[in-house]
């Protein structure tokens, strides 16, 4: 600290105030040696060349306060040390004995020549320092003794390597403080790289429509914008850590039964899991509001987890529209059903007439087969537009379930020169609604002999993994993208070759077939490849006595 003050002044001073902050330490010294050696022997002799040795130190301190130095040549100024050097050796010599002491003080101008002029004050110290102890026995006429000799090889050696390593130091420190000043300036470039990304992501979080609340690895929000909104931001806070807030609550799909805490996104996002798409209700009444929540995690330079980002997006006008959509689905349906029906049934009657033309029943055929594709489709309509799935679960054993399926489609299968077969691993026996499996499982191998060309098998395992019950549909079919599999669950979505290849179907088999997996706990998952066929797997928990029979919304 005190250094850096010192630092600070000296570079504030001229070069004449730095001139007489070098010279002063010398003279001052000398002064103090001066006045020991007259306390400690005063029978010191006061000699006219040492007095006038004492003056030429008097005359360089005043010299070095009077010329005006920023006027000459940055070297001229070591013309003081130098002859410093010179001063200091007159008086050395002009003392006698008692002042040998002199020669330590030739440190200060060699040091200051050394740090000033770098490579050649080193070379001009050890010249002065030469002709500190050679000129003064000559200018005096005391002649060369052995001391002096003595001296003269000695200082030079001792002096120059002082100038060497004070030259190295302050080379050293200068070497320092120049990477401490880009250092410096890296860092107010960072900072203003970083104050002006903090702005680019502000604005950019506050354009964006959406609600967005950064967390820490504690779950603590370090950041949201302004679309999250004061109350749901308050809402989701609260509803996280104590699940009691009764003026913003936050419900589930079902909109009536509010989320748990540990089901609730700020809990989970903490906990290191990553969602997408959650649909949660905020609020109660008419203020209530549909969010679909996403959250990915922020992962460190090492792959650690530092946190997460979740996203609300108001999706209140989409589900609002959704459910008109089902609403009006629903009622065609319905209204469908009933004229279907009654179709059916009269053309049961006049197929059961006798002495049919052969025409006539054929058309009669054809007429009952497509009324039943229509009658089947509406009733998956209803399904979808209904919202919800009656389950009712008791125990059963899955494979009886696929066999079930395998027989009803068997014929289909026939006709359409595929091979269906069941392979069973062993009892798979739990607590399910065997007609919600069953459904589930002919939605696949309906699906699976649509999709899969003349000649070739479709494949239906049935095996208990560990706690759940696995049921593997796989076929030998034309198969799906990635961008395809992606959207396979979505309602009313047939991939482009089933368009191309005029493949009946509504695009609701998958959709309702994973509403029935998620009703039991369970999943669904989706394997293909182009050319090279499709493999769906049901995973389903095993038995649990405490399920009971209810009716889940989609």
């Amino acid at each position: 600290m005190l250094f850096e003050s010192t630092d600070r002044y000296f570079r504030t001073l001229g070069s004449r105030g730095r001139t007489v902050l070098f010279q002063l330490p010398l003279s001052v010294t000398v002064l103090l040696v001066t006045v020991l050696v007259a306390l400690l022997h005063p029978g010191f002799e006061w000699s006219e060349p040492f007095l006038y040795s004492l003056a030429a130190h008097l005359m360089l301190l005043a010299a070095s306060a009077v010329v005006p130095w920023e006027r000459l040549p940055a070297w001229a100024v070591f013309l003081i040390p130098f002859l410093d050097c010179l001063a200091i050796g007159l008086s050395r010599e002009s003392g006698g004995q008692h002042l040998t002491a002199l020669s330590f003080l030739l440190v200060f101008p060699v040091v200051w020549m050394a740090v000033g002029l770098r490579h050649a004050g080193v070379a001009l110290a050890i010249l002065a320092t030469i002709l500190s102890v050679a000129l003064p026995p000559v200018i005096l006429g005391t002649g060369f003794t052995s001391a002096s000799l003595i001296r003269m090889v000695l200082l030079p050696v001792i002096l120059g390597a002082v100038a060497l390593t004070a030259y190295g130091v302050a080379n050293g420190i200068t070497m320092q403080r120049r990477l401490l000043a880009k250092q410096e300036a890296d860092l107010r470039d960072l900072l203003a790289a970083s104050e002006d990304r903090e702005q680019l992501l502000n604005t950019v979080m506050d354009t964006v429509s959406v609600g967005v609340c950064a967390l820490d690895s504690q779950g603590q929000a370090v950041l949201v914008n302004r679309h999250l909104g004061s109350r749901l931001e308050d809402a989701i806070g609260a509803e996280a850590t104590s699940g009691n807030v009764t003026d913003m609550p936050i419900y589930g799909v079902d909109r009536k039964h509010r989320l748990p805490p540990e089901r609730h996104p700020r809990t989970r996002a903490a906990r290191g899991e990553s969602f997408t798409d959650e649909l949660v209700w905020v609020g109660s009444g008419t203020a209530q509001r549909a969010y679909s929540v996403t959250c990915r995690l922020i992962r460190t330079s090492t792959g650690g987890r530092s946190g997460a980002v979740l996203a609300f997006t108001d999706v209140t006008a989409l589900v609002t529209a959704l459910s008109a959509k089902d609403e009006f689905l629903a009622s065609v349906s319905h209204e469908l059903r009933t004229p279907l029906t009654s179709i059916l049934g009269y053309l049961d009657l006049a197929l059961d007439e006798e002495d049919l033309e052969p025409g006539l029943e054929e058309c009669l055929k054809v007429a009952k087969r497509n009324a039943g594709r229509l009658l089947t489709l509406v009733g998956d309509l209803l399904t979808i537009a209904s919202g919800s799935l009656t389950i009712a679960p008791r125990p059963a054993d899955l494979n009886d379930v696929a066999a079930t399926s395998i027989q009803a489609a068997e014929p289909h299968a026939v006709a359409a020169g595929i091979t269906l077969e069941l392979e069973s691993a062993g009892p798979a026996t739990g607590r399910f609604d065997p007609d919600r499996l069953g459904q589930a499982i002919d939605n696949l191998v309906s699906n699976a002999i649509k999709y899969t060309p003349e000649g070739g098998r479709v494949t239906v395992r049935v095996s208990a993994a560990g706690q759940n019950l696995r049921c593997e549909v796989t076929d030998t079919g034309i198969g799906m993208t990635g961008d395809e599999l992606g959207q396979a669950y979505t309602r009313f979505f047939r991939a482009a070759n089933a368009h191309s290849s005029a493949i009946p179907g509504a695009g609701l088999g998958l959709a309702i077939t994973k509403s029935i997996m998620e009703n039991h706990r369970g999943t669904i998952s989706l394997a293909s490849s182009p050319g090279k066929g499709t493999t769906a797997v049901l995973t389903l928990p095993e038995a649990d006595a405490s399920l009971p029979s209810f009716a889940v919304a989609q």
